[in-house]
C-alpha cells in the first residue's frame, strides 16, 4: 500500500511538472537568476553569475519537453511495481501516440488564434477607411495592429506597394488553417476595386458573419465539453478499480502482467479501452464537422 501511495505521488508530481507555465517560469528564472544584480558585488561574483547561468539552462531545457513524455515516467513507476516490463513497452508505444494528440490540439488552437486575427483584421481595416486611408494602407496598418495575415502579410504587402494581384495574394493566405476568412476579404477587395463598392461595409459585413460563425463554433465546443468530460471519466474507471484492488489488499499488477488470464483481460482491455476513445473522438469530431 505504501508503494502504490508512493507511485501516485510520484506521478501527481510528475503530471503538475508537465504541465504547469514553464514559459513564465523561464522568465521569471532569467529575472532572479541573470537581472540580479546585487546579490553578491563582492568575491566569488563570477562563481554566483556562473551558478545563474545554469539554473537558467536547466529550466529552458525543461520547457522543451514535452507532455507526452509524461508516458515514460508513468510507465517506469508502473514497470517497477508490477516487477515486469510490458509498462516500458506500452509507454513508449504511447508516446508517438500522445504526441500526435498533443500537436492536433496545438495546431487547433494556433488555427483558433488565428481566425480570430482576421476578424480583428477585417474590423481595423473597417475603422482605417472610414478614417479616410486608402485601400491599401489601411490593409497594411490593420495588418500591423492585428497581425490578421501572419506569416502572409510580406507576400500581400509585395502585392500591395507593386501593383500585384490583392485578391489572389490574400486567396494563397486563405489556404492556411484558421485563415479561411482571407477569401472573403479577397472578394470583398475584388468587388470594391472592380465594381467601386464600398469596401468599408463589406468588411463590416464580413467580420459580423465571421464573428457569428466564431461564436457558434465556441457555443458547441463548450457544449462538447461535458460530453469530453464523460469520455474522460469512463476512460479513467479501469484506473480506479487498479486503485480499488491495492487498497483491498490486492496486487492487480501482478495478475494483470503475470498471468495467463490477466494478460488475456489486459490485452482485451486495452483494445477495447482504444477502441472506446476512438469512437468517441469521432462522435465529437463529427459533431464539430471537422
Amino acid at each position: 500500500m505504501s508503494a502504490a501511495a508512493y507511485a501516485a505521488m510520484v506521478c501527481a508530481g510528475a503530471a503538475a511538472w508537465l504541465t504547469v507555465d514553464r514559459d513564465a517560469a523561464a522568465r521569471r528564472a532569467t529575472l532572479l537568476f541573470v537581472d540580479g544584480e546585487g546579490v553578491d558585488g563582492g568575491r566569488g561574483a563570477d562563481g554566483w553569475a556562473a551558478w545563474r547561468r545554469w539554473r537558467v539552462g536547466v529550466v529552458l531545457r525543461m520547457r522543451r519537453l514535452r507532455g507526452e513524455w509524461l508516458c515514460l515516467p508513468v510507465a517506469g513507476v508502473l514497470a517497477v511495481l508490477g516487477d515486469s516490463v510490458l509498462p516500458l513497452i506500452g509507454g513508449a508505444v504511447a508516446v508517438p501516440l500522445v504526441r500526435r494528440r498533443l500537436r492536433a490540439r496545438e495546431r487547433a488552437r494556433a488555427a483558433e488564434r488565428r481566425a480570430g486575427g482576421v476578424v480583428a483584421l477585417c474590423g481595423a481595416a473597417a475603422g482605417e477607411l472610414r478614417s479616410g486611408a486608402q485601400p491599401v494602407q489601411a490593409l497594411l496598418a490593420a495588418s500591423v495592429a492585428t497581425g490578421g495575415l501572419g506569416e502572409a502579410e510580406a507576400l500581400v504587402v509585395a502585392a500591395a506597394r507593386f501593383g500585384g494581384e490583392v485578391p489572389e495574394a490574400l486567396r494563397q493566405a486563405a489556404r492556411e488553417p484558421g485563415r479561411e476568412g482571407l477569401a472573403g476579404l479577397a472578394a470583398c477587395w475584388r468587388v470594391a476595386v472592380d465594381g467601386g463598392a464600398g469596401l468599408a461595409a463589406g468588411l463590416d459585413r464580413l467580420e459580423a458573419a465571421l464573428r457569428a460563425e466564431r461564436e457558434q463554433r465556441e457555443g458547441l465546443r463548450a457544449q462538447l465539453a461535458g460530453v469530453w468530460s464523460t469520455v474522460v471519466v469512463l476512460a479513467l474507471l479501469p484506473v480506479l478499480g487498479l486503485a480499488m484492488g491495492w487498497a483491498l489488499g490486492a496486487d492487480p499488477l501482478r495478475v494483470l502482467l503475470h498471468t495467463p488470464a490477466g494478460l488475456g483481460c489486459l490485452a482485451v482491455g486495452g483494445l477495447l479501452e482504444g477502441a472506446g476513445l476512438w469512437w468517441a473522438g469521432r462522435i465529437v469530431r463529427k459533431g464539430m464537422g471537422t
